[in-house]
């Protein structure tokens, strides 16, 4: 996951974007923050908690597509943050009288548009990409790849789309599949590997890591294509198949040069560096 603060009428939301499942999550007691106009963070998240509370005994839909993610407080640690789709935070809003209402529903709003206008145009979100990475200190030819392996990657969740596959937790289970397959390991071992929290695996991965996950997803589209693969049942036997064929050349390559392909190297700044756990054999 890639956490992205905003900025709506000089206040600071926090929001995360999960790539595997392609969806936006706002942290609520910064909107609530927002609605409130409530300069003390505490007294928000005070409000938000009797808010949730109510909610959670009228049977409130809103309150249970809440989730919760580790996100960096101003003492620049992570801590457990109740999160929320824009969907659910547009229905969050009525349940709270407020004169920014309005503004903050148009300003998801916009959010969501610009989401859309980057499906229409991936070239927007390439771009925005490109110099997030760039400011972060990353080479032209990771980038590059970094790129293609992205494009790799939409093209396969664009098959999984028409094919009966929902976007969030079957999204994942997938990808997790194939991750395992050609890697030997979860993308959540992967990351503690890294020393990963909410930040997201790919953006942290080595030039080949990202080279072998571009072929274990591009295999993975190709058998079920080839097959025209519907369902869970049917993309799981795929992303298997696709796996076990990056993983076969991976352990090609690790044979030639003695060294493992899957690693624990990041590109986190120094001062979040821990101790990285040594790659499992697979």
């Amino acid at each position: 996951m890639t956490i992205l603060p905003t900025q709506f009428d000089g206040q600071s939301i926090r929001r995360v974007y999960d790539e595997d499942t392609e969806t936006w999550w706002f942290s609520v007691i910064d909107v609530v923050q927002v609605l409130t106009q409530q300069p003390d963070y505490q007294t928000a998240r005070k409000y938000w908690n009797k808010l949730k509370e109510r909610l959670s005994k009228e049977g409130s839909e809103s309150v249970t597509n809440c989730h919760r993610l580790k996100l960096p407080a101003a003492d620049f640690k992570n801590y457990l943050t109740d999160v929320a789709t824009a969907e659910t935070l547009l229905r969050l809003v009525q349940s709270i009288p407020s004169p920014k209402a309005e503004p903050i529903k148009l300003w998801l709003a916009k959010v969501g548009y610009e989401r859309m206008q980057e499906m229409a145009d991936p070239a927007l979100s390439l771009d925005r990409a490109r110099q997030t990475w760039q400011q972060h200190g990353r080479s032209d030819k990771w980038i590059q790849q970094r790129m293609t392996g992205q494009e790799t990657r939409n093209k396969l969740t664009d098959f999984w789309r028409e094919h009966d596959i929902k976007e969030g937790s079957e999204f994942a289970i997938l990808t997790n599949i194939i991750h395992q397959e050609w890697s030997g390991v979860s993308v959540a071992e992967h990351k503690d590997m890294k020393g990963l929290k909410s930040q997201h695996l790919r953006d942290h991965m080595s030039e080949a890591e990202l080279i072998f996950t571009a072929l274990a997803e591009l295999s993975t589209r190709q058998i079920a294509e080839n097959v025209d693969a519907t369902g869970m049942t049917q993309n799981k036997t795929a992303a298997q198949a696709g796996g076990r064929i990056a993983r076969q050349a991976r352990h090609q390559l690790e044979s030639q040069t003695g060294k493992s392909v899957v690693s624990g190297s990041n590109y986190l700044p120094l001062t979040a560096k821990k101790v990285i756990k040594a790659p499992r054999k697979a």
